[in-house]
């Protein structure tokens, strides 16, 4: 029996995205056995969503479902939001500025779990190749793996962390870990929920048979230095939580300096971070992944300093 799949889409002030986006979904073939629904949060966008919802009325067989934040809560907190309502074996999370590329996409995705390398590897996520919609070059920052150049030509492989912007993953793993981290309005809230799929015994992977384009909008998205600020904290946080304090300690330095090559000209923002960073092993508790976990991310060359 095929897997059923909820696609999850968060969204804010993003509406002609969106709309190419559930006109991009219109065109799957299958989706009368593996779809489940369409669920769309918008984030308390400032813009108008008229366009949307009058194509959604339009368009019942569809199974999209739009619902409205009474505020704009976060990516985390968002995605939370639409894996409660998902109903669906299977959750496939996309980002609103983003659109498959053939029409039996859907149907692969549905498979995938069932291919012999994920039953074997007990694979609870798997990341979709991910190429710029301009240029349809590889979404370097959307590539699973660290090392590009030695993973770039294997179909399927598997790594220590999965790609927000285009990923599935098992809707029953959420009973085992939990949801995404509450307190990450932005930035790395898929390495803390990775650590934790890794933890309770899944593995998480790549596979190329499906691919979508990113157009990466700027439109609604924090300024750079903002973003800086926000991933080097985060990222901090996930380290002290999960890894070994020396990994901690590399990390904190390294995102340190790296907001300095980046973010020149807000120095304010980053004494900030500064002492968000260095209170952390006083605020946040550390549940410490299992040295089986550790080892897996060994194994896939994870990286782990920074």
């Amino acid at each position: 029996m095929a897997r059923t799949i909820s696609i999850l889409l968060l969204t804010y002030n993003r509406s002609g995205d969106l709309l190419e986006l559930l006109k991009n979904l219109a065109l799957q073939n299958g989706t009368d056995t593996v779809l489940q629904e369409v669920l769309v949060l918008n984030n308390a966008s400032t813009d108008s969503y008229k366009e949307v919802t009058d194509y959604i009325a339009a368009h019942p067989r569809q199974k999209i479902r739009y619902m409205m934040s009474p505020d704009n809560s976060g990516v985390a907190r968002g995605r939370n939001t639409l894996m409660q309502e998902a109903k669906g074996d299977l959750m496939f999370i996309l980002d609103d500025d983003a659109v498959l590329t053939k029409p039996d996409d859907l149907l692969q995705l549905s498979a995938l779990f069932d291919l012999p390398f994920f039953i074997e590897n007990n694979t609870g996520i798997i990341t979709p190749r991910v190429i710029y919609y301009d240029n349809k070059e590889v979404q370097l920052t959307a590539f699973p793996h660290k090392k590009y150049e030695k993973y770039a030509s294997n179909p399927q492989f598997l790594t220590s962390y999965f790609i927000g912007c285009a990923h599935i993953m098992k809707r029953e793993i959420i009973a085992k870990t939990g949801l995404y981290p509450t307190d990450f309005h932005y930035g790395m809230e898929e390495y803390d929920l990775g650590y934790r799929v890794l933890d309770a015994g899944y593995t998480i992977g790549f596979d190329n048979r499906v691919t979508v384009e990113h157009k990466e909008s700027p439109l609604g998205r924090q300024p750079n230095y903002k973003k800086l600020q926000m991933q080097w904290v985060n990222k901090s946080k996930v380290a002290w939580r999960y890894l070994p304090v020396k990994d901690f300690i590399t990390t904190a330095l390294s995102w340190g300096v790296q907001y300095l090559r980046l973010a020149k000209g807000n120095l304010g923002t980053f004494f900030v971070a500064i002492g968000q960073v260095v209170a952390i092993p006083f605020t946040e508790k550390r549940t410490a992944i299992s040295a089986k976990t550790l080892a897996y991310l060994k194994k896939v060359e994870a990286r782990l300093k920074y």
